[in-house]
């Protein structure tokens, strides 16, 4: 959730197309064969050997990507300060309500269960008819609840992948194929 509260798209391959993320695999698999092969004794020890293939990832080992170089040698800081996150609003809803510790949004002395991912986060709540409310967190809507049954009843995925609307404009004209030269009879 972290991520999408500074403004990271989640983007999502095609399932069973590990090749569209190479890279990102090849450093899980090298991640495997040198600190869980074989696993450590306790969570400590594990900890010491991701510790310890961390800082040879990124110190010792050259990456081929990297022209030769190790990640250390090429990480230049940000010039931005981090400033924290900031505060969510919610203008165009009805309510802002903070989501409890357990998870719960209370509303109209109403207790909805959301999630306890939402703890502490902001959700906005906007009436859409007469007893229906639908919660949103940043741009994404999660669902709709209603005064009788006091439950979420949740979109599809409003995390998954969006599909992208065809920019405005005239349409491409369509590709035609050359005609297949005949063969001399």
């Amino acid at each position: 959730m972290l991520t999408a509260m500074v403004g990271i798209e989640i983007e999502r391959i095609k399932p069973g197309n590990p090749q569209q993320n190479g890279r990102h695999e090849r450093m899980h698999l090298t991640l495997k064969q040198e600190a869980t092969k074989p696993a450590a004794r306790n969570f400590l020890q594990q900890q010491g050997k991701f510790d310890h293939f961390i800082d040879c990832y990124n110190n010792e080992r050259p990456h081929q990507a990297l022209d030769m170089c190790c990640p250390a040698e090429r990480y230049v800081p940000s010039t931005r300060p981090y400033t924290g996150l900031p505060d969510l609003d919610y203008p165009f809803h009805d309510k802002t309500i903070t989501v409890t510790t357990c998870g719960r949004i209370c509303f109209n002395r109403q207790k909805i269960n959301l999630s306890v991912v939402f703890a502490g986060q902001s959700v906005g709540i906007k009436q859409v008819s007469e007893e229906i409310w639908l919660v949103s967190f940043m741009d994404y809507d999660l669902g709709y609840f209603d005064h009788h049954t006091c439950r979420l009843e949740p979109i599809a995925n409003p995390f998954g992948p969006k599909l992208l609307r065809p920019l405005l404009g005239p349409e491409p004209a369509p590709m035609l194929a050359k005609p297949l030269a005949s063969a001399p009879q």
